[in-house]
């Protein structure tokens, strides 16, 4: 796979995720930063930092983002969320309009 069709992500604790492109995509705001005109230095380095969103929480993002991705190509499967993840999983969705 190609770099330009990977993103990395990286959690408040440095922890860095390397997804595909097309995953990143199905959050409104990752998409903007990697795909607006403007020149934001997310698009030229392919890579996104969440100084606000910890390793865990950037995971199960991750995984989330694969889910909806085949959700939305008509594999319905259940997305299952730790209970202890829970608040903090709801809060995030806000900062990535996912």
């Amino acid at each position: 796979m190609k770099r330009k069709d990977t993103v990395k992500l990286i959690s408040a604790d440095e922890m860095e995720f390397i997804i595909d492109k097309d995953a990143a995509m199905v959050s409104q705001t990752i998409g903007n930063m990697l795909t607006s005109p403007g020149g934001f230095a997310e698009m030229e380095l392919g890579e996104v930092t969440f100084p606000e969103i910890s390793a865990v929480i950037l995971e199960k993002i991750c995984q989330y983002f694969y889910w909806a991705l085949q959700y939305s190509r008509g594999k319905e499967t259940e997305f299952h969320i730790e209970p202890e993840l829970t608040l903090e999983l709801m809060m995030a969705p806000n900062y990535l309009h996912t």
